[in-house]
């Protein structure tokens, strides 16, 4: 059994929140802290079996903690509830492990780490793959950047809702490996959705489209998750088209520093903002299809 740690958990959000309950039923102590109060709230109604309570700033919820996850929205909001006055760092205790899951850039995450080391906490930059269904579920992929020391004491926390979890490098490692993963995803997407208004323009019966590739080589998870819900055009549900343009955004900075070209990412990242102005910023990822519209239609 995993030895039961004092653990700070700050932002109860669409992934944070299951992460934290499932930390509860592993039989640790939770310290939960959200900028909005009502989801604090709603997260201790949903869960009154679990050993949990409020605290008032990231920093009260970081006191005495052995560990302190963050899962908040971007470099801004990691800055806040990490380096800020009121943040977890002004009261982190030598020795505990930070472990930040939010997508952001290498740049915040390096500088957490660099000034983690001074203070003599362990950093871990883990943002996440798996979506909300893997959050709920248990089973997210976790990439991982940091020292040898710190992915070692972060792993028995991670694995209570990770199936999978990578050491891919020093700092900062973990976040360029999400850009990958997104990269990646951004054009599986793009091209499901040209393959699939192609199958409709040539009036394909997409049924048998999907049981005749979905075997092969071209076969995906977006393919097997998505397929039906793109022909139905249904988007109300997933990783929003608007993070996914600011996970883009992180890629194209990063690759610009590194001299990295990615001209497929930058493109598709344009396409996004077409169903941005579709009014589609909310909807899920394979929205993407709506800026392709059906023979004789305008996009929709």
């Amino acid at each position: 059994m995993t030895q039961s740690l004092t653990i700070a958990c700050i932002g109860l959000g669409t992934m944070g929140g299951p992460m934290a309950r499932h930390l509860g039923h592993a039989g640790h102590s939770l310290v939960l802290f959200n900028r909005s109060a009502g989801r604090r709230e709603a997260w201790l109604a949903a869960n009154p079996d679990l050993d949990a309570r409020i605290a008032g700033s990231p920093a009260e919820a970081a006191e005495g903690a052995d560990a302190v996850i963050t899962c908040v929205g971007n470099d801004d909001d990691l800055a806040d509830v990490v380096l800020s006055p009121n943040g977890a760092f002004a009261t982190m205790r030598p020795g505990a492990v930070l472990i930040d899951h939010t997508t952001v850039s290498a740049r915040i995450a390096r500088q957490i780490a660099v000034e983690g080391r001074d203070k003599e906490v362990l950093c871990v930059d883990a943002p996440v793959t798996g979506g909300q269904s893997g959050a709920e579920n248990g089973t997210l992929s976790i990439m991982c950047g940091g020292s040898d020391k710190a992915i070692e004491a972060a792993r028995p926390i991670l694995g209570a809702y990770a199936k999978r979890v990578v050491h891919v490098g020093k700092s900062g490692a973990g976040q360029t490996a999400k850009m990958v993963n997104q990269m990646c995803l951004a054009a599986t997407i793009a091209g499901l959705s040209e393959g699939m208004r192609f199958a409709q323009a040539a009036h394909l019966d997409l049924d048998k489209v999907f049981e005749a590739i979905s075997g092969g080589a071209a076969q995906s998870w977006q393919m097997d998750n998505r397929w039906d819900t793109m022909a139905r055009g249904e988007f109300d549900f997933g990783f929003a088209v608007d993070w996914m343009r600011k996970d883009l955004g992180l890629a194209i900075e990063e690759a610009r520093g590194l001299g990295a070209s990615v001209p497929t990412t930058a493109l598709i990242d344009q396409f996004y903002a077409d169903v941005q102005a579709l009014g589609g910023g909310r909807q899920d990822t394979s929205a993407l299809i709506r800026r392709l519209p059906l023979r004789g239609q305008k996009p929709a």
